[in-house]
C-alpha cells in the first residue's frame, strides 16, 4: 500500500493460467497455458494449434521465442499427458462426478385482487448439479 496521502501511479499484475478441457473423460482433452499482464492476454499455448500465440507486440516476441526453444515446446505439447490426464482422477470427483440432490419445496401462493381466483401451488426446485 502506499504511503499516507500518496496515491496510486498504476497497478501492474502478472497472471498465468493453465487449463484443461475435457470431453467425454480423458478421450479428448485439450491444454491451454495463458499469460496475463494488466488484464491482457499478451500470450497464449493451445494444445489444439500446437504451438505459442501472441497477441501483443511483447507476445509475439516471447510466442517467437518459446516456439524456437525444443525443450519448451516438448514440454508445452506433453502438458495434455503430464499435466492434465495425470491431474484428471484428482479433479473429477469434484466436477464430472459431483451429485447436489434439488432442494424442493412446495408453497401456496393465495389469490390477489389482481389474479383472483382460487390460490396456486409453487414448486420450487434449486440448488442441484448437474442442471440436466
Amino acid at each position: 500500500p502506499p504511503a499516507a496521502g500518496a496515491e496510486l501511479s498504476g497497478v501492474f499484475q502478472f497472471m498465468g493460467s493453465l487449463e484443461c478441457h475435457f470431453i467425454n473423460g480423458t478421450e479428448k482433452v485439450r491444454f491451454v497455458e495463458r499469460h496475463i499482464y494488466n488484464r491482457q492476454q499478451y500470450l497464449m499455448f493451445d494444445s489444439d494449434v500446437g504451438h505459442f500465440v501472441g497477441f501483443t507486440p511483447f507476445g509475439e516476441l516471447n510466442a517467437k521465442s518459446h516456439n524456437s526453444d525444443p525443450v519448451i515446446m516438448e514440454n508445452e505439447r506433453t502438458a495434455v499427458d503430464w499435466y492434465c490426464r495425470h491431474n484428471y482422477p484428482i479433479v473429477a470427483p469434484f466436477s464430472v462426478e459431483r451429485r447436489v440432490p434439488p432442494s424442493v419445496s412446495i408453497s401456496l401462493v393465495p389469490p390477489s385482487s389482481s389474479q383472483p381466483g382460487p390460490g396456486r401451488l409453487l414448486c420450487s426446485v434449486v440448488d442441484f448439479y448437474p442442471a440436466a
